[in-house]
Formats: C-alpha cells, sequence, structure tokens
C-alpha cells in the first residue's frame, strides 16, 4: 500500500505522509517522484511529490527503488526549460511576489518543529536501566519467550525488560559470554531480536515494537553508524553525487536517517529488499 504526498520540499513532503500514516521513517519506503523546482521569479515553481509505501515491517519493499537516482536528471532538465520558458508567456509582476511569501512561512514555523519532536523520544531509549522494570503481559511474553530461546541456545544469561515508550520495549540480556549472544557485528543480536518480535506479536491484537541488547552493543553501534553518516555526508557533499551504504536492518537505517535529516544539501532514503535494503545518501543542493 502506498500514499503519494506533495510538499514545498521532499522533507516536508515525506512529514506530513508519516503524520497522516502516524509512522516512523524506518516503517516506510519512500520514493521520491517529483523534486521541488524553486523556478525562476516564482515562474515554473513546482512541489515536491514523494510516494510513501506502507504495511507490515517486513513488507514495506519497493520493487523499483533505484528509480529515484535515475529520474533526478531526466526531469530536470525539462523543469528547467519550463522554468525559462514561463517568463516569456506570462509577465504578471503581481503573482511572483505573493508566491515567495507563501513558501517562505512554512520552511520557518512547519519544517523544523515536527521532525525534531519526532526523533526525541528514540533518544531517551539509551538509559533505559534507569527506569523501571517493566512487568505488564507483553514484558511477561518477551522474557519468556527469551528465556526458552536462551535455554535452546545454552546461555544462563538473564532477561531485565524495560518500556521506554509506549509500544516501545527493550530487553536487556545480562551474564557472562555474551559475546556469543552478539555475533559479528551484532547478526545473532539481530536474529534474537526479529524472533522476539514475530514470535511476541504474532496473534496479537496490538503490535509492539522490541529491541534486544546485551552489553551496551547498541549504543556502540548507534554511535558508530552515526560517525558513518557525517562521513559520508561529507563525501556526497565534496562530490555531489549519491553514496550508497551497506546493508542493514531497519533500527539501524533510522539512525542514519536520524543523524543526516537536518543536515543541509542532504537527503535519504532506503532501496532495496530485505535483507539487502540499504540507506542512500544523497546531494540535494535545494535542501537547505
Amino acid at each position: 500500500m502506498y500514499i503519494d504526498v506533495t510538499g514545498k520540499t521532499e522533507d516536508e513532503a515525506i512529514r506530513k505522509a508519516l503524520e497522516q500514516l502516524g509512522m516512523d521513517r524506518d516503517d516506510v519506503s519512500v520514493e521520491i517522484l517529483e523534486r521541488a523546482k524553486s523556478g525562476f521569479l516564482g515562474f515554473g515553481s513546482s512541489p515536491a511529490r514523494v510516494r510513501v509505501t506502507y504495511g507490515p515491517e517486513e513488507s514495506d519493499v519497493i520493487p523499483e527503488p533505484v528509480k529515484p537516482i535515475h529520474r533526478e536528471p531526466e526531469k530536470k532538465e525539462p523543469a528547467r526549460e519550463s522554468a525559462k520558458k514561463a517568463p516569456e508567456k506570462k509577465e504578471p509582476k503581481p503573482r511572483p511576489e505573493r508566491q515567495p511569501k507563501q513558501e517562505n512561512k512554512p520552511k520557518q514555523e512547519k519544517k523544523p518543529r515536527p521532525e525534531k519532536k519526532h526523533e526525541e523520544p528514540r533518544a531517551a531509549e539509551a538509559p533505559a536501566e534507569d527506569l523501571p522494570l517493566c512487568e505488564d503481559d507483553n514484558a511477561k511474553a518477551i522474557v519468556k519467550f527469551l528465556t526458552g530461546l536462551l535455554a535452546q541456545m545454552e546461555s544462563e544469561a538473564q532477561v531485565k525488560v524495560y518500556e521506554t515508550e509506549k509500544g516501545r520495549y527493550r530487553a536487556i540480556l545480562e551474564g557472562d559470554k555474551l559475546g556469543q549472544l552478539i555475533g559479528r557485528r551484532g547478526e545473532t543480536l539481530d536474529a534474537i531480536q526479529q524472533l522476539t518480535n514475530y514470535a511476541v506479536n504474532s496473534g496479537a491484537d496490538k503490535r509492539i515494537r522490541i529491541q534486544v541488547d546485551a552489553e551496551n552493543y547498541r549504543r556502540k553501534r548507534e554511535q558508530s553508524l552515526e560517525s558513518l553518516a557525517r562521513k559520508t555526508a561529507e563525501k556526497a557533499k565534496k562530490y555531489r553525487r549519491s553514496v550508497t551504504l551497506e546493508p542493514m536492518n531497519a533500527y539501524e537505517r533510522h539512525v542514519i536517517h536520524a543523524a543526516l535529516q537536518d543536515v543541509a544539501q542532504i537527503t535519504t532514503y532506503s532501496v532495496g529488499t530485505e535483507p539487502n535494503r540499504r540507506v542512500v545518501v544523497s546531494y540535494d543542493r535545494e535542501k537547505k
């Protein structure tokens, strides 16, 4: 399922779609159908148009994900031609004066506020141990499943569950020799997390998000990804091109999106199919 949304910028269109669906950035796939055009003296301007695909977590795949990259050069050229031809056909001066005023106000009032507020709750997930242990039905189901799974893996790790925000839980594995539960680059931990989410949400009326962590691996990985995001953004700006990162899970992709959401001239979106879904860090000279 998908919806098409327009906005004065790509970010504004994406934000409107997320607000309309009530979803997070990593819950959906974004395809940029048309980039915003500022035009010349107000003529030939056009809004950005994006297609946001949504559905179950593992079905948020766009069959033709690379289209946004290939369409950029094709659409920019006709847009420039229409921007140049428009002044020849229409030369009324009152309209150019009104249109910039309408465009500037939303950028100052709307764009910064929703995006920052939308991401702030996730930052509070890091100090989960400062929260009281959660013992509701969801937490009990998480502990029950993980305890059984760890027993099958011959691990004596203990499970503690915290509710970081409504509908989001963090399960901490504590004990000795947790390296085998984390695995190379967190692959084993990711597998445990996926199994837990599938098992606990199977047959449930309301879906919850479960993050499984051990030895604070997630936080360390998050810091590493944020550093990677910044370096990649600088590279995209320097060479003025798009850079595609290595395959990442939904949580890691979210870290990249969040780290670069307010960076000027940088837009991010996801392409590909699971488990090889990747983040594209794209140079966008029109984003400020």
